[in-house]
């Protein structure tokens, strides 16, 4: 057993599989608590790092293209901070970090690991139910169905629909991106309907417009991951030729062009219908009708 514990955390490796457990010091981010603790086995691994400084050294484990559903959900966007697979090592533990990375690197070579991106998800992601509360609204996800309940604050061509009710089946992909406290961020749940008309996030009923507390809004990640856990995996995207070469196919079908222009007309109807009604003020309703005209 190969093993060191920090303040931010304990990694421990038994030879197939690395166990990362969050610390419990209140320097740990909350979404790094919140997730909890993740189990890496070796196939899912591509290499491991230990890189020294001066005052603190960091130990950094890489994952396979495809293996893991959090790191698919969020496309590297994560706080250093709040990445499970970043350890900061204190200057006297040095020696025990590249102990640890050496014990995972003969493992990988003895094992015989393969660099290429995997075929499937190794890792589960965070099991569910899984709800956030958001600056925007409080997001749930019970395996099958998404579900959106907006806030006070929430736009009111949002609050106008009511909670939003996505079933798996339709979605196609999540896209997030975090608040970094100078920028918002979104999460967005990408439907068949929805793909080719994008709304901004602060009117788009289908995504969560991320604005308040970073801290907070990084929870957002755990449903962004467990949703993309339950997708069809990126590599069924690609499908092979009867000559051998590779060609690119949709996870899920795309509606014909006929019936996503009927999507879209029935959209505009809609705004047309709030604006008339007032939930929408003329610069709202110019706002989002611009933004579903482009989906043309």
């Amino acid at each position: 057993m190969a093993e060191i514990i920090q303040r931010d955390g304990t990694w421990a490796f038994d030879g197939s599989t690395v166990r990362i457990t969050p610390g419990l010091h209140r320097s740990v981010p909350l979404f790094r608590q919140t997730y909890g603790e993740v189990s890496v086995p070796l196939e899912a691994i591509s290499g491991i790092v230990f890189e020294p400084e001066r005052k603190r050294g960091r130990l950094r484990l890489r994952l396979r293209e495809g293996a893991d559903p959090l790191l698919q959900a969020t496309g590297g966007r994560l706080p250093d901070a709040a990445d499970p697979y970043r350890l900061t090592v204190d200057t006297d533990r040095a020696g025990v970090a590249e102990y640890v990375a050496e014990e995972v690197r003969r493992a990988l070579l003895l094992d015989q690991v393969p660099q290429e991106p995997t075929r499937a998800y190794l890792l589960p992601g965070p099991p569910v139910p899984v709800s956030v509360r958001s600056s925007d609204g409080t997001v749930s996800f019970d395996g099958t169905r998404v579900r959106i309940d907006w806030a006070d604050t929430s736009a009111r061509v949002k609050r106008a629909t009511g909670p939003r009710i996505i079933d798996l089946d339709d979605v196609v992909r999540v896209e997030w991106l975090p608040n970094s406290g100078y920028e918002d961020g979104f999460l967005r749940f990408v439907t068949r309907e929805t793909a080719s008309a994008k709304l901004p996030p602060e009117k788009d009923p289908y995504a969560l417009d991320l604005w308040g507390s970073a801290r907070r809004d990084l929870l957002t990640a755990l449903v962004a991951t467990a949703v993309t856990a339950r997708l069809p995996h990126p590599s069924t995207r690609a499908a092979v030729t009867s000559d051998g070469s590779a060609r690119s196919r949709p996870a899920l079908a795309v509606p014909p062009q006929a019936d996503h222009h009927d999507v879209l007309l029935r959209r505009l109807r809609e705004l047309g219908e709030l604006h008339r009604s007032g939930v929408l003020t003329d610069e709202e309703f110019a706002l989002t009708k611009a933004a579903v005209l482009r989906g043309f």
